[in-house]
């Protein structure tokens, strides 16, 4: 019985904090820096990205009123701004983006004017668009803009996974179609070689 009760107490605590650990949203702003004064900014691309999240971050951006540029070449010499950010993503039967760091930098000093981060398990998993949406809001509304997400507004819906259907068994042609996005993913650097593998045969196993 003390066995039980130990056991259900265990269980109980690693719930709640992995329930704590859920969701992370924050924003910093140097005390020194004076994000209203900048105008031009440019968010680098980095090769790994290939879900589009400079052009999202850019376009946020844009819509902040700032003018925006993107690419994988050098930033211009007169910008005020470089934008950086780092994505990561997660496999639950679904490809979902589990956390987004935006940097915004000098472009003489490299020094942080700005930064943001967003973090989000499977269970309050957002889209790619509503995470931008989220890291860049946080950061402004840090920062005391006008134009930031109003206050009291309602937080962007999450995308809840959807429940594995006890149905028929898929097609050959939606099985390759599967095997061949999962391969993509592979090349493209988002899953691992032993991710590709273990899905791969899952894959396999259900048909």
């Amino acid at each position: 019985m003390y066995k039980i009760l130990k056991l259900a107490v265990l269980l109980v605590a690693i719930t709640v904090l992995s329930t704590g650990c859920a969701n992370r949203a924050t924003a910093t702003v140097s005390p020194s820096s004076d994000l209203s004064a900048l105008k031009t900014m440019y968010v680098k691309h980095f090769p790994s990205d290939n879900s589009g999240v400079n052009m999202e971050i850019a376009d946020r951006l844009r819509s902040k009123g700032f003018v925006v540029t993107t690419g994988a070449a050098s930033p211009p010499a007169n910008v005020d701004a470089i934008v950086n950010y780092k994505d990561k993503w997660m496999w639950d039967i679904t490809m979902y983006m589990l956390e987004l760091t935006i940097d915004i930098r000098d472009p003489k000093t490299e020094a942080i004017l700005a930064t943001g981060n967003s973090y989000h398990t499977s269970l309050t998993r957002l889209s790619q668009s509503a995470m931008v949406d989220e890291v860049v809001n946080n950061i402004f509304n840090k920062a005391g803009m006008p134009g930031a997400a109003q206050a009291g507004a309602a937080p962007p819906k999450p995308l809840v996974a959807a429940p594995v259907a006890k149905e028929a068994q898929p097609s050959a042609a939606a099985l390759a179609a599967k095997l061949e996005d999962l391969a993509k993913m592979r090349k493209a650097g988002v899953i691992t070689e032993e991710e590709y593998v273990a899905k791969r045969k899952q894959l396999i196993e259900k048909f």
